[in-house]
């Protein structure tokens, strides 16, 4: 039995790009889909928010001199596109999703609107949220926690390039080794970046526990909802 009924996964813009410098590759966003196609087979209620940083950064180079705001609202127009191919993907594999935007474009996505959500959810059918929270100066981790908390996600499953969380970066540190868990107040006094500050604090104010994992492993996913030992679970 699935350790989870309803989750929310976070993907991250960059994970789509597989070995590519930038975009979208075509075996990658496969594989993911998959993976997540394996999830729900169990009856487990999926609902995904992803970045944009695999097609714009909203710090990067091409932001330079631009105003923070107008370069935000650009990274929103990017989860919309990756949210699209995800659905997309899921389409041919076979899978119904619905992407739901905190962006108004009507004739390209629906409006995000919760009991729609929740419909969608109850009905077995993939919920991918696009254009993080609708407003700049919110990444798109604070937006996970946001509509996680909203749906009544039971775990938000931030899904990275690394295995879970460590107690110093294992590329730099060979000894750094994994936390199985750890409490959310372990994790602000460790200074362990687990996701940005604002979507943490909602996290811990709304006791929802966070799992992180490595999407690059098979069968991870799998793994995290059936309650293995697998990434990292910040805890209250």
């Amino acid at each position: 039995m699935p350790a989870h009924k309803r989750i929310l996964l976070k993907l991250s813009g960059e994970a789509l790009m597989g070995d590519d410098a930038y975009g979208i590759n075509r075996a990658t966003i496969v594989r993911m889909v998959q993976e997540i196609q394996d999830v729900t087979r169990l009856g487990v209620e999926v609902a995904v928010v992803i970045g944009g940083g695999n097609i714009f950064r909203g710090v990067a180079g091409g932001a330079v001199g631009m105003d923070r705001a107008t370069a935000d609202y650009m990274g929103m127009l990017a989860t919309v596109m990756n949210s699209l191919a995800l659905a997309d993907t899921m389409r041919q594999e076979g899978m119904t999703a619905r992407v739901m935007s905190a962006i108004a474009i009507e004739q390209v996505v629906e409006p995000y609107v919760r009991p729609k959500a929740l419909q969608y959810l109850e009905e077995g059918k993939v919920v991918i949220f696009a254009a993080g929270t609708g407003n700049p100066f919110f990444t798109t981790d604070t937006a996970a926690a946001l509509r996680g908390a909203e749906i009544g996600a039971e775990i938000v499953l931030k899904a990275t390039k690394v295995d879970g969380v460590y107690t110093a970066d294992p590329k730099k540190d060979p000894t750094a080794t994994r936390y199985a868990r750890i409490s959310f107040d372990e994790a602000i006094s460790k200074n362990l970046q687990v996701l940005d500050a604002t979507a943490f604090a909602l996290c811990r104010d709304q006791k929802l526990p966070i799992k992180v994992f490595s999407i690059f492993k098979p069968g991870a996913l799998k793994r995290v909802v059936m309650g293995e030992d697998e990434g990292t679970l910040v805890h209250v």
